[in-house]
C-alpha cells in the first residue's frame, strides 16, 4: 500500500513529537501537499540545493531533514535565492520537506541517544533536566475472545512506549455487567436483558496528541457497539527526553583515549579538545549540534568532559575555570549519525504500516569545514 504525506507525517511526529520542539523551532511539512502520494523517501541533514535537486532526478517523493528549510518567517521568495531555488525545485519535482528539528535532538532514541551508544555510555538521562510529558493513561475494557487485537491495535498505533521500550501495557480480569436498551444492537446479550462477560480491564500510557487517533482505531477494532473506556491525564517530567544527555564510560579512561575513540567512531580528522591529554574521565555529557548554552547544565551533572559542537572561545574559558574537559566534534560531526538511524527508523515505521516505500540516507552531504 502507498502512503500519502499526511500518514507519514502522523508516522514521524510519532518518531519525534513536536511537543518535544524548543519554542523558536520550526518543524514538521516545510513544503508540500498532504496528499501527495510517497513512494520513496529521503533522509538528510539539511534541505541543500544540492540534495534537493538530486532528491528530485532520483524521483524522491519526501525528504525528511534534521535542519528546517525555513526558521523565519517568509516575506518574498525570489527564484534566484538559495531558498527560492529550493522551493521552485521542490515544487516542480513535487517534492514534499519535511523537518524533524530539536524534537528529534530531544526525544528518547533521537540524535543525543545515538552519540551517547557511539561513546559507550551507559545510564543516560537528559543533560536538560527532561521536558514535561504530555501524556495519557487509556483504559479500555474488552471481552476476553478480543484482548489480542485491542493489545495489537494499541500497539500498532503506537501506544504502549515508555522510554526505549515498547509495546508496555497492564491487565487484569473481571466481570463486566450492562442492560442493553430497546434501541442497542448489542454484539453479547439481549435487549432488556442483564448481561455479565468476563473482559479484560487494559491500561496503557500514550501521548496526549496521539489520543484521538488512537480511540478512532480502537472504536473501529472493539466488538462492543459502545467501548467503555476512561481517559486520565498524567504530569510528569519525562528523564529519557530533553536536550543532551549525561552519562558513564564503563571504566575510566584518559581523555585523549576518548577524543581518539570519538574520531574514529565519528569518521572525523580531527576535534579540538580542552584540558590535558593524560586526565582521567568517565562522567561524559553530550549535546547535538551547537552545545554551548549547556556547558552549566554539564558542569551541574557532574560531568567531567563534555562532547558537543561549535564550542567557542568563551566557553573553553568557562569550561577551564570550572575544571571540566570538552572535545567539539563539530556541528555536522555530531549530527550527521542520526542521517542512517533515521533511514533504518523510518523503514521499520513503514513495514509496521504496511506501506510500501523506498527508503535511503542522502549521500552526498559533506562537512562545509575542513582543515589545512
Amino acid at each position: 500500500m502507498t502512503g500519502t504525506i499526511a500518514q507519514w507525517i502522523r508516522i514521524l511526529d510519532r518518531i519525534a513529537p513536536p511537543r518535544l520542539a524548543e519554542s523558536w523551532d520550526n518543524v514538521g511539512l516545510q513544503i508540500g501537499s498532504r496528499n501527495w502520494p510517497v513512494k520513496k523517501i529521503w533522509t538528510a541533514l539539511d534541505p541543500l540545493p544540492d540534495v534537493v535537486e538530486r532528491a528530485c532526478e532520483n524521483d524522491v517523493d519526501l525528504l525528511v531533514t534534521h535542519h528546517p528549510l525555513f526558521f523565519k518567517p517568509v516575506r518574498h521568495l525570489d527564484v534566484d535565492s538559495p531558498v527560492g531555488r529550493i522551493v521552485q525545485l521542490a515544487m516542480t519535482g513535487q517534492l514534499a520537506i519535511f523537518s524533524a528539528h530539536t524534537n528529534l535532538d530531544s526525544v528518547s532514541g533521537g540524535i543525543n541517544d545515538i552519540l551517547c551508544r557511539r561513546i559507550g555510555l551507559a545510564d543516560c538521562h537528559a543533560l536538560s533536566g527532561g521536558v514535561s510529558a504530555e501524556m495519557r493513561k487509556l483504559v479500555v475494557f474488552v471481552p476476553h475472545t478480543h484482548v489480542k487485537t485491542i493489545l495489537d491495535t494499541l500497539f500498532d498505533q503506537g501506544a504502549g512506549k515508555i522510554a526505549d521500550y515498547t509495546c508496555c501495557s497492564f491487565r487484569c480480569d473481571g466481570i463486566g455487567t450492562f442492560l442493553p436498551g430497546q434501541q442497542s444492537r448489542p454484539a453479547i446479550g439481549k435487549s432488556g436483558t442483564l448481561s455479565e462477560v468476563n473482559e479484560s480491564r487494559i491500561e496503557i500510557r500514550l501521548a496526549q496528541a496521539d489520543e484521538a487517533r488512537v480511540v478512532a482505531a480502537l472504536k473501529a477494532a472493539h466488538p462492543y457497539e459502545t467501548m467503555a473506556y476512561d481517559s486520565y491525564p498524567l504530569s510528569e517530567r519525562d528523564p529519557h527526553s530533553g536536550l543532551g544527555r549525561v552519562g558513564e564510560l564503563p571504566v575510566d579512561q584518559p581523555l585523549e583515549q576518548l577524543a581518539a575513540h570519538l574520531k574514529a567512531n565519528l569518521g572525523l580528522t580531527t576535534v579540538k579538545v580542552v584540558g590535558t591529554a593524560g586526565q582521567m574521565v568517565r562522567r561524559v555529557a553530550v549535546c547535538s549540534g551547537s552545545g554551548g548554552s549547556l556547558l552549566g547544565a554539564a558542569v551541574t551533572a557532574g560531568a567531567q568532559v563534555y562532547v558537543s559542537g561549535d564550542l567557542g572561545y568563551h566557553t573553553a574559558r568557562d569550561a577551564q575555570q570550572a575544571g571540566i574537559a570538552l572535545i567539539d566534534v563539530g556541528h555536522f560531526g555530531s549530527e550527521r549519525v542520526i542521517v542512517d538511524a533515521l533511514a533504518g527508523t523510518i523503514r521499520e515505521a513503514a513495514a509496521a504500516e504496511g506501506l510500501a516505500v523506498a527508503v535511503e540516507p542522502a549521500d552526498m552531504e559533506v562537512d562545509p569545514f575542513f582543515f589545512l
